[in-house]
């Protein structure tokens, strides 16, 4: 049976053209104040005025689904995180209020390389049981896709294992899963002072075995000075690319080392963090296909400036939003927060700041065409908050205040 969603305050279709949107449309919301959604078989229908949508022959006799007022919108795409682990990092947390940095912590052994003690220690069945809980945490902050990340295994057995509980749980819902692997996320002890033959292992035995399980999409790493470089980023690009897998890149997050025009000229899909940024980077950005996937709440946590949001948006580039939850540097899952911190911080309007957490976060998570907007054909991903204008969105912050959330045509979730 259809479905058929009436009475909402406003709906937020972010209707509009094919690709990421940028210039013009960076802040095009496509609101409906008289609107509906007709729904079959997991898929948006029709998507508009009322009057229209109710002409429809499936409309009639269609299940009623009352969103009572309340503003309706896509299911945020959190395209940039790392959930696999297997304990939070509360010593770092304490050592980073305490005034420690991001490499002291790693070099006392904590950061990284803690969770991946952890993660080499678990069970595949311990790590998936926590993956589940997290991603019903998701779920009910409104978020119905997300795009995660492995590397907190740094061998092959423990990468594999971490995209293999990412499958698992993403088959079994709700949640919808893409992942990413990121074997490049850090040197391991074993492979201390020998960065060039790990990237080796990556490049040789890693990635081709990711490619032949068709356990991600997307291969990334962390270019950065004292990690990888621009050289292993141009020889994890090309592994990936034989594997059939996109490119990402955590790009220009501590320091500046041009990765993010490298990325762009090969193609990557995101470039995330940004934090470093300078003007002359911008046009490239701007003119490519890559998106810019900036993570504030990295930022928020650690007390850290913010990525240049404001001069990105206005020099044409396209800005998806996410949270980067991950157990050391932003334990927060939350879109809804991550939204707030861009209005509030970064000086990105409510509407640019909602449009990059849904349809720019979809085209950053390689699922543009069918999530991330209420639109005919497109996947019935839906979210109700208890919000009668899109602007309480960022405005309240704090609490989700979501009322129920949709994915594929079912209520998954309901306050």
């Amino acid at each position: 049976m259809a479905t058929l969603i009436l009475n909402a305050s406003e709906i937020l279709t972010m209707a509009g053209p094919d690709g990421p949107r940028a210039g013009a449309d960076k802040g095009t919301l496509g609101v409906l104040r008289d609107g509906a959604v007709l729904i079959d078989k997991g898929v948006i229908v029709a998507a508009g005025p009322k009057p229209v949508v109710l002409t429809n022959p499936l409309a009639k006799g269609a299940k009623i689904l009352s969103a009572e007022g309340r503003v309706l919108m896509p299911g945020f795409v959190d395209a940039h995180t790392h959930p696999v682990f297997s304990a939070p990092r509360l010593e770092d947390f304490e050592a980073r209020i305490a005034g420690k940095g991001y490499a002291e912590i790693a070099q006392r052994g904590g950061g990284i390389q803690s969770t991946v003690n952890g993660v080499r220690g678990s069970k595949e069945a311990d790590l998936a049981a926590g993956l589940r809980m997290r991603a019903l945490d998701f779920i009910a902050a409104g978020t119905t896709t997300i795009e995660a990340k492995s590397g907190y295994g740094l061998d092959l057995d423990n990468e594999l294992k971490q995209l293999r509980v990412m499958r698992t749980v993403s088959a079994r819902g709700p949640l919808e899963i893409v992942a990413t692997f990121l074997g490049a996320h850090a040197v391991p002890p074993e492979f201390k002072g020998r960065k060039d033959e790990f990237v080796e292992r990556i490049c040789e035995t890693m990635i081709p075995r990711v490619g032949e399980e068709k356990l991600a999409t997307f291969v990334d790493l962390f270019c950065e000075k004292g990690w990888f470089d621009l050289g292993d980023l141009a020889r994890i690009s090309a592994a990936g690319a034989k594997a059939g897998l996109k490119l990402k890149v955590h790009s220009e997050q501590l320091s500046r080392m041009g990765s993010l025009k490298a990325a762009v000229d090969l193609g990557a899909v995101t470039a995330d963090h940004l934090d470093c940024v300078e003007e002359g980077d911008l046009p490239a950005l701007a003119n490519g296909k890559t998106v810019a996937c900036l993570v504030p709440g990295s930022n928020y946590f650690l007390g850290k400036p913010y990525p240049p949001a404001r001069r990105l948006l206005d020099s044409g580039a396209a800005v998806a939003l996410a949270t980067d939850f991950n157990p050391g540097t932003c334990p927060c899952f939350d879109m809804r927060m991550i939204v707030s911190i861009a209005c509030t911080q970064m000086k990105m309007s409510p509407a640019e700041a909602l449009v990059s957490a849904t349809i720019n976060g979809a085209h950053a998570a390689g699922l543009g065409m069918t999530h991330g907007s209420l639109e005919a054909g497109k996947a019935a991903d839906i979210a109700c908050f208890d919000a009668e204008d899109h602007r309480e969105l960022a405005y309240w912050f704090g609490a989700p205040k979501t009322r129920w959330v949709m994915k594929k045509g079912e209520v998954v979730f309901k306050a």
